[in-house]
């Protein structure tokens, strides 16, 4: 069942077009609507990033495009969803996908939010989900608020942010470390080889993270 499911993550294929030798799509799209409302995806991930490298964590975003069938989603859809987390930016109908990786490039945390959302908006709520105790966060210019910074510092992690250049009290940054934030990046490119994950087409946002979780799933155990 769960191979099913990859195919659908893996091809962005609609699952009507499922192969036969999988069964009825019926029957495996029902399994997963299971899973997702159960959490069982998610509580697969949880328990796979148990052994994470927390010396090093890395905060970044990615923008992904709406395809037009994930429009249309009810406003009074299942869990109250009233934001789907699409939204509207210069790149026309999107959701950001808001990640943390340790410091071997595995995914420990996964937010979605509309894809205009600026990423300082979102730190502290991201790392308030983590322990960052003795952490080096990894992050940006783009997060390096004042706010930020004073929420790592008071929770014992290492701000490992570049000052901008208009910074009126620049700090220092250790850019040996955050030459590690590269893994981030390699993450978002690991994570986007799934279609389904590259493209959103589903319209309510507990589909689609579940599907970045089937993706995450992936990437750990690979």
């Amino acid at each position: 069942m769960f191979n099913a499911v990859l195919w659908i993550a893996c091809s962005g294929a609609p699952w009507r077009d499922l192969p036969e030798r999988f069964g009825s799509w019926k029957t495996v799209y029902s399994r997963f609507c299971k899973w997702r409302d159960e959490g069982t995806l998610l509580k697969i991930f949880e328990h796979l990033r148990e052994d994470a490298d927390y010396e090093n964590l890395s905060i970044d975003s990615t923008v992904v495009k709406a395809h037009q069938s994930s429009a249309g989603a009810k406003k009074r859809a299942k869990n109250s969803e009233v934001n789907q987390h699409i939204g509207r930016s210069s790149g026309g109908r999107t959701t950001k996908i808001h990640a943390v990786v340790d410091g071997l490039g595995n995914p420990l945390y996964i937010k979605l939010t509309a894809g205009q959302i600026h990423d300082s908006t979102q730190a502290i709520k991201i790392l308030s989900q983590l322990s960052i105790k003795d952490s080096n966060i990894l992050v940006d210019k783009a997060y390096g608020t004042k706010e930020v910074r004073e929420y790592i510092r008071k929770h014992g992690g290492e701000c490992v942010i570049p000052p901008k250049s208009n910074a009126v009290n620049k700090w220092e940054c250790d850019y040996h470390i955050y030459k590690e934030r590269h893994l981030v990046e390699c993450f978002f490119n690991k994570l986007k080889q799934f279609r389904r994950i590259g493209t959103r087409y589903d319209k309510l946002a507990s589909t689609f993270i579940n599907f970045i979780y089937i993706g995450c799933i992936m990437i750990l155990i690979k």
